[in-house]
């Protein structure tokens, strides 16, 4: 994915990661729905051209998306998507690319806020592993003449109460519309994404007043800068933090005034 398409993922990325951070959305939901839009969209080649169509203002594509699934799904998922659809796009095939994605992201951040995430990776991996060295197993689930219905059946056999909820979707998705991938193709594309955000670390910011785009992006920098690895930040209001802020990584809670922590952090990478 290169280009424009690369940037519309990633803004529509950072719209997931804010909607999956309210305790209201589920994301498991929004992964189902996502996953729905996707599969709409693989059908209809001309829906996917008047949506990736440079020539189309962008509020006009957006209100074309509500338009045609607003009834059916959340208004979480109508947003996401529509405000996705707004975007420009270098190929056609990536909006679709870009909402599949989107719905095995949703699906991994339902296990990491049940604290499975880890398992789910391993057992992605462990499930890749088995498909290798099992040839009539991958014949079974690749097989064209096979009903959707009968690979679901059979995967459910293998991995209902055996697997995590998230990793038995991830992988039912995946063999019942491969979209031109290989199993093996796949699978290594999921666990690639849950080692990414199992890799990622979640600041809690706690402020007495919104945070501005720019102290984000500083704060953001800095943190990542001092744990050496990627931040996401979830954002929570309290007046009663008065003239400061709040951040808590893990078990760990850092206490001051905004400018006071990004001075510190300052000192200790040139340290």
């Amino acid at each position: 994915m290169n280009g424009a398409s690369r940037e519309a993922l990633a803004a529509a990325r950072e719209r997931l990661d804010a909607l999956t951070d309210s305790t209201s959305v589920d994301p498991a939901q929004l992964a189902d729905e996502l996953a729905a839009v996707t599969a709409l969209l693989d059908r209809e080649a001309g829906l996917r051209r008047v949506l990736t169509d440079p020539a189309q203002p962008g509020e006009a594509k957006a209100e074309l998306v509500r338009r045609l699934i607003g009834a059916q799904v959340s208004g979480e998922t109508a947003d996401l998507v529509s405000g996705t659809a707004r975007a420009r796009w270098s190929q056609t095939r990536d909006l679709v690319d870009v909402l599949e994605e989107l719905a095995n992201v949703a699906d991994l951040t339902a296990a990491e806020k049940t604290g499975t995430l880890d398992d789910v990776e391993d057992e992605l991996f462990r499930f890749a592993r088995i498909v290798a060295s099992n040839t009539e197993l991958r014949a079974a689930l690749t097989d064209r003449a096979a009903s959707a219905s009968a690979k679901v059946e059979l995967l459910h056999r293998l991995l209902g109460g055996r697997a995590k909820p998230a990793t038995e979707r991830l992988v039912t998705r995946l063999v019942t519309a491969p979209r031109g991938r290989s199993l093996e193709a796949g699978l290594e594309s999921l666990s690639k994404l849950a080692a990414e955000r199992r890799d990622r670390l979640v600041a809690i910011v706690t402020s007495a007043v919104p945070l501005s785009d720019a102290q984000r992006q500083r704060l953001g920098d800095a943190l990542a800068k001092l744990y050496g690895r990627r931040m996401h930040l979830n954002l929570d209001v309290d007046p009663d933090v008065i003239g400061g802020i709040r951040v808590q990584v893990g078990d760990e809670v850092i206490n001051g005034s905004i400018a006071d922590r990004l001075d510190d952090a300052a000192r200790r990478m040139a340290s």
